[in-house]
């Protein structure tokens, strides 16, 4: 295998970048098992998706366009139990890797390792382009091709598809309990860095293990 060409995995081939010296899944992850094969749960109702304490996924809306277009939602759980939801050699993205995307793209160490909106804009070149299929609003000169997923928030509902993507890391915050997560929006050119409820679903992407 190399970056840049497609990849197989439970049935389906996503395509790769390479994006300074990381390989990235260039699309949202759409797995319904963990790597050994074991169902992740799905179709929760919004009562038991907010009380899960175990890996759970969702489709936006339970809308059939949003699984095709933008992959699907997972929460923390999904994302940190240790079956694995990427396939043997990868893994979910960390805090530590989306701050080498982000300085590659031209932000400063001191921005990315803050919080909140930082940077220029690096949300500009990681979102899709309007020539893209599926297209959004930037430059994708960085060939992340970031898409509007949305999320399932923690109370089970769903907000912000078709404006927003964001997308879960593997790296707990300081302290307890909460995973550290990555926004692209409509209206901003830069990438939001912050921390999320265990129990809201956002999207995922796989990074290739160093070798």
């Amino acid at each position: 295998f190399d970056c840049g060409e497609t990849l197989e995995y439970q049935g389906y081939e996503y395509a790769t970048v390479l994006i300074g010296e990381q390989c990235w899944f260039a699309e949202n992850l759409r797995v319904e098992s963990y790597q050994n094969g074991d169902s992740i749960p799905a179709n929760l109702s919004n009562s038991e998706w907010e009380n899960t304490p175990f890996g759970a996924l969702a489709v936006y809306d339970e809308d059939a366009f949003y699984l095709e277009t933008y992959g699907l939602l997972y929460n923390w759980y999904a994302v940190t139990d240790l079956r694995g939801l990427c396939p043997n050699g990868w893994h979910v993205s960390t805090d530590e890797e989306w701050i080498t995307m982000e300085m590659t793209l031209g932000m400063s160490e001191a921005e990315a390792n803050d919080i909140e909106w930082r940077g220029t804009d690096q949300g500009t070149q990681m979102k899709a382009s309007p020539s893209d299929n599926p297209g959004w609003n930037g430059t994708n000169t960085s060939g992340f091709s970031g898409l509007t997923g949305g999320r399932r928030e923690s109370d089970g509902n769903f907000y912000s598809g078709g404006f927003n993507g964001a997308w879960w890391t593997s790296s707990p915050s300081p302290g307890c309990c909460y995973g550290w997560r990555r926004l692209l929006a409509d209206t901003y050119e830069d990438v939001y860095r912050g921390t999320s409820n265990p129990h809201i679903g956002y999207s995922v992407r796989c990074v290739r293990d160093d070798d």
